[in-house]
């Protein structure tokens, strides 16, 4: 027997261990093992990390399409796992040691460091996994996979390898985003922007050999400039032709830089003047490739000046006093720096002025310290020439990007590639397989015992060292210790996550997974990691197993807050998803991200949107207690096309029309269309409608139309069950399950539950004391409704022009504020014989649900009556002494009036350039909003303005 009051929190945790038990999501069941397979691979949530909006709705979505496959009967795999977020767990871990006082890491070195990390994985990793199951994510969990996993690290090993035989890895000294707090490289996605309230400097670089003559340029980094190896001007620049191939004296230090024309100079910014720092600036870099200028960098790994001693610092440079007084900053920090060079600079004449300056600065997203853009050796993979064939895959249609439009943004940065920084300065990941022998040579090798051999092989040969010391080194690893040292930073985390459509299914191993679920059959992602992790994914598969990794890439938009802010903890505008869950349920938060996740559009998320969906589970609770009152139960073998009753044929038509509605939408990725369209079946035409049109026939005496009433009632049940249960599977589960045939036992009805033991396999009804009947299967195994066979469009006219008339009805019962209580007279004017029949049929639900006093005939509309056409029929309302239509009228005229200058002020902002220029985007795009709305009420107000006039015509 259905519970009175639906408690979500009774019910979730209580079917997620049924699913558990049944091992209903299984990829390779028995019986589904001819069936068409199904993959998806979940992007590997940090296994530091904790549920976010982020991944709510990523895994909603992806588990809308898992559960409807799996309905349509194919063999789905959805391969769940985590990603071993080097710096997050790295940092986690350091700051447990530091609370708990232990030895820090590098005290306790990399070895004992790592068992710590593992021990703290094997305690607290497993948070996310359990959040994603409070969601209902449906994942094969017997296959959970961890990038550092065994076979996974293999994977990586081989794939590094590889890669580095073929000449597509190697090492390079390039510039990279340094964080001198963590000591390490980090990915563009690892930076923050942060507008800062800086300065801009404006420094005079006195012209060699012209006397008095300066070339000025503005910096918001002036410790950077004694990096500097050139100024550069554009080449059609007039104010500074002459100067053009001469050099400047680079203040503080006395080194002679040359003056060189280059189109990365603006004209418009600044002096026009660009002071070049190839070594501490990413443009300024490539500046310096084009021009052959020497690299000089300035800063060490912690971000303090590194001076003394340096050889490109102090190269071509003349000693003088100046150059002394440079060098004995050596070691201070680069902000220290910047006040005494600044100083210095000013002392001397060379500052010729200085302005506030709002810039963007990139911050370490752990840290939050400043990023220096930096110079330094490091492990690249040729990104250009794996994306060649990436590119061609996109372009002809091997996987296709949903919504299209991201295709373009892929291109743009797949033809614009940059080496991949694969390597990382961390103890924590996948240590890079390369070793290093006395002279520098490096090998790379799968294992250490294959790197010894060939080290050991090459020095033997080359006489380094002799036969027998090479013997002795194979057998002796403590001898070659020192000879023979490996690599000590990690690869990237994007490098092992980017063999995850592939590794995850037993590569590099032949496996019967691998052969049957790759590729995959869609991704769904954000749109900010395409390039981080979409794109190597593409440029990984194709290299690998000659296939792309997936067919369809759907890029979801953001979860902001209800204003349409991007939720952040220093706005304290965070919506956290579980906390949405104890309070509303699981099923009312998957149901909302999904209704609300229009293609290309931000999701704007509220906590009223949440009740309000969480009142429609009540809605579906509240219906199927009402049919199991009204003795509404599954007849086995009832076939809905052989109903007779005009309101049973027709709910059977809309049944089908909703399935074939939501299928189209979840088969297009469009989620918002789908759930709206199961929405306004269940809530509009099942509830609202036709239980209502039913219950004359449930309460009135036994016969024919009441048994067939009853068996409909509960068909459609079931098949809402099924369509809802993609979007809410926790809520149709239990009803599936309590809304079974059940058999009377001791006098009382007992009904099937999720404990029960025909629940127990999800495959057949097993005995049990009491039942005689149950549900086959587990509603996550059933099939999808049928949407073919019942159309009855004879049913549908009759029905739906009912529904029609009585929703025309009561509309203009609310714009013309006809008073609740009143009942009204309704004048079908020229109606055809069957519009007069079907009147007749159906004229007692007509006057109660319209509120109508008697429905009536004429050839022609009463004067003062408003007139409304439904179905191509004219309807009048006689209002006359009903309402003051000259007060309506006024009335209207007002509201139109408000209207208009709503419209006006909301048109006068988004107008206005600077109003554009410095609102946040949210503000904008909800004064955009404001006038939609106002617009459509507009053309409400104006209708009914319409229909008065017409009435007093």
């Amino acid at each position: 027997m259905i519970e009175k009051t639906y408690q979500p929190a009774d019910i979730e945790g209580r079917i997620s261990a049924v699913w558990e038990a049944a091992q209903a999501f299984r990829a390779g069941r028995p019986e589904r093992r001819d069936a068409q397979p199904y993959c998806l691979v979940i992007p590997p949530p940090n296994v530091t990390g904790s549920l976010h909006m982020g991944h709510a709705l990523n895994n909603t979505l992806q588990d809308v399409l898992c559960r409807f496959e799996r309905m349509r009967g194919r063999d789905v795999l959805w391969q769940p796992g985590t990603d071993h977020a080097g710096i997050a767990t790295q940092m986690v871990v350091e700051r447990q040691l530091m609370e708990r006082q232990q030895p820090s890491r590098r005290d306790m070195g990399r070895e004992k460091f790592l068992e710590r990390v593992w021990a703290w994985k094997a305690e607290s990793g497993g948070t996310i996994i359990n959040q994603l199951k409070r969601l209902g994510a449906s994942c094969d969990w017997s296959r959970e996979r961890f990038t550092m996993d065994e076979g996974l690290s293999r994977a990586v090993l081989k794939v590094f390898v590889e890669l580095h035989a073929e000449g597509l890895i190697y090492k390079d000294k390039r510039l990279v985003n340094w964080d001198p707090k963590l000591l390490t490289a980090i990915s563009d996605l690892e930076v923050q922007q942060v507008e800062v309230r800086g300065h801009l400097w404006y420094i005079k670089y006195p012209v060699d050999e012209i006397e008095g003559a300066f070339i000025t340029v503005a910096t918001t980094r002036p410790e950077t400039m004694l990096g500097d190896t050139a100024v550069a001007v554009h080449p059609s620049d007039e104010r500074y032709a002459e100067f053009v191939g001469r050099h400047a004296i680079l203040p503080l230090v006395g080194r002679r830089i040359p003056i060189i024309a280059d189109e990365y100079s603006d004209p418009e910014k600044g002096t026009g003047a660009v002071k070049i720092t190839p070594a501490h600036d990413f443009n300024d870099f490539e500046v310096g490739r084009r021009h052959h200028l020497p690299l000089v960098s300035v800063l060490d790994t912690e971000g303090k000046l590194d001076l003394a001693g340096n050889h490109a610092f102090l190269e071509h440079v003349p000693p003088s006093a100046e150059l002394d007084e440079t060098l004995a900053l050596d070691g201070l920090d680069r902000f220290l720096a910047r006040k005494k060079i600044v100083a210095r600079l000013d002392a001397a004449g060379l500052m010729e002025k200085i302005e506030p300056y709002t810039h963007m600065v990139p911050h370490g997203d752990r840290s939050g310290a400043v990023i220096e853009p930096f110079l330094t050796d490091q492990w690249y993979v040729d990104a250009k020439t794996l994306a060649a064939h990436a590119i061609e895959a996109v372009r002809d249609g091997r996987t296709v990007f949903v919504p299209k439009n991201w295709e373009k943004t892929y291109f743009e940065w797949m033809e614009n590639i940059q080496p991949w920084c694969i390597s990382r300065q961390l103890w924590w990941g996948h240590q890079i397989p390369a070793w290093y022998g006395p002279d520098g040579k490096v090998f790379v090798a799968e294992t250490e015992d294959e790197a010894v051999a060939r080290a050991l092989a090459y020095y033997t040969e080359t006489e380094a060292i002799t036969p027998m010391e090479g013997h002795d080194m194979a057998l002796d690893p403590e001898r070659r210790t020192p000879f023979l040292i490996r690599d000590d930073d990690v690869l990237d985390t994007w490098f092992s996550s980017a063999l995850w459509p592939f590794s995850t299914l037993g590569w590099p191993d032949e496996t019967v997974e691998l052969q049957r679920y790759y590729p995959t059959d869609v991704l769904v992602t954000g749109f900010d990691i395409i390039f981080f992790w979409v794109a190597r994914m593409m440029m990984m598969g194709l290299h690998f197993m000659n296939d792309v990794p997936f067919r369809t890439v759907y890029i979801h938009a953001l979860v902001r807050d209800e204003r349409g802010a991007k939720m952040s903890k220093s706005k304290g505008n965070v919506i956290d998803p579980l906390e949405l869950i104890d309070e509303y349920g699981a099923d009312a938060l998957r149901f909302t991200l999904a209704a609300m996740a229009a293609q290309g559009r931000d999701i704007k998320l509220a906590k009223s949107r949440v009740e309000g969906y969480r009142n429609f589970a009540t809605k579906l609770w509240n219906a199927c207690r009402f049919a199991e009152m009204n003795e509404c139960a599954t007849v086995p073998g009832f076939d809905p096309a052989g109903a007779k009753e005009t309101l049973n044929r027709w709910i059977a038509h809309e049944t089908a029309r909703a399935a074939r509605g939501v299928t189209e939408a979840i088969d297009a990725y469009r989620f918002n269309d789908a759930a709206a369209v199961a929405y306004r079946f269940v809530w509009n035409l099942y509830c609202d409608w036709y239980l209502e049109l039913a219950k004359p026939v449930l309460l009135g005496a036994d016969g024919a139309a009441k048994t067939e009433t009853r068996a409909m009632v509960a068909w459609a049940r079931d098949e809402i069950l099924k369509l809802l249960h993609p979007f809410m599977p926790f809520v149709t589960e239990e009803l599936w399950a309590v809304t079974a045939a059940s058999a009377v036992t001791s006098g009382r009805r007992e009904a099937a539950g999720p404990g029960s033991r025909t629940m127990d396999s999800g495959l057949a009804p097993a005995a049990r004391p009491g039942m005689t009947d149950g549900r086959a299967t587990l509603l996550a195994l059933a099939p999808w409704p049928a949407q073919d066979g019942i159309e009855d469009t004879e049913a549908e006219a009759e029905i739906g022009w009912v529904i029609d008339l009585v929703t025309a009805v009561r509309s203009v019962r609310a714009e013309m504020n006809v008073p609740p209580a009143a009942h009204i007279p309704l004048v079908l004017v020229g109606a055809r014989q069957d519009t007069q029949r079907r009147a007749e049929r159906w004229a007692e639900f007509i006057n109660r649900l319209a509120r109508l006093s008697a429905i009536t005939f004429a050839e022609n509309a009463p004067r003062g009556a408003v007139q409304l056409v439904v179905r191509g029929e004219t309807a009048a309302i006689p209002l006359a002494g009903v309402i003051d239509i000259t007060a309506e009228r006024t009335r209207l005229k007002k509201e139109l009036a408000k209207a208009d200058a709503d419209i006006s002020r909301v048109d006068g902002k988004l107008a206005n350039p600077d109003f554009l220029a410095r609102a946040p985007e949210e503000v904008v795009e909800g004064e955009r909003e404001k006038r939609e709305e106002a617009a459509a009420r507009k053309a409400k107000l104006a209708e009914a303005f319409e229909r008065l006039k017409a009435a007093e015509a």
